[in-house]
């Protein structure tokens, strides 16, 4: 696998070594090994999958405290955009994003630390979209930031009046009035 940085540090492009022929294709989507060694040692504790359609925006999420989650995201059919937000108070990139198209195509996935609020649009008629997670979903640490933001600026490739979200996702706050962000100088790594 290659990693490629990507503009805040610590975000990750993961590129897998895909081995093609006339049968299909194949590739190893995970090594506990080479991502410890190539990325940060880790122990990833729980898998989702959700399919979306066209236009469903679904973010920017995360989880706070001791329940913080790192993810990494991939897409098996169709294409999204996938963007991680910095909340970390205090990092010289707070406030700033990285998006990056996933498709079942390019099988690129992001690595998304914690301390990051993450979203995704599906760009293609519909999308299965998976994650690890590093933590377990807490409901009770749930946060989240208003997606269309103004001083996010993020550019979802999709027209705003297409977008499909769900009614919570509709009510969140921008990032200056959100609550339960991250501080830079915490440790955001240590055990949990």
């Amino acid at each position: 696998m290659e990693v490629i940085k990507t503009v805040i540090e610590d975000v990750v492009i993961i590129e897998p070594k895909v081995h093609g022929d006339s049968r299909g294709y194949f590739f190893e989507s995970y090594s506990q090994r080479d991502f410890d060694q190539k990325v940060r040692p880790i122990r990833f504790v729980q898998d989702n999958e959700s399919l979306s359609s066209y236009g469903v925006v679904r973010g920017l999420h995360f989880q706070s405290g001791r329940h913080a989650q790192s993810k990494l995201v991939r897409v098996i059919v169709g294409c999204v955009l996938d963007v991680a937000v910095d909340i970390r108070r205090g990092s010289p990139t707070f406030g700033q994003h990285v998006a990056v198209e996933l498709s079942a195509e390019n099988h690129r996935q992001l690595f998304i630390p914690r301390g990051f609020a993450h979203g995704f649009a599906v760009l293609s008629p519909t999308a299965v979209f998976q994650y690890k997670c590093d933590n377990l979903y807490a409901p009770q640490a749930e946060g989240a930031i208003k997606f269309d933001d103004p001083a996010l600026g993020i550019d979802w490739r999709i027209p705003l009046d297409k977008a499909l979200l769900s009614e919570k996702d509709l009510r969140h706050k921008p990032l200056a009035e959100a609550e339960n962000l991250f501080d830079y100088a915490t440790d955001l790594y240590a055990d949990i």
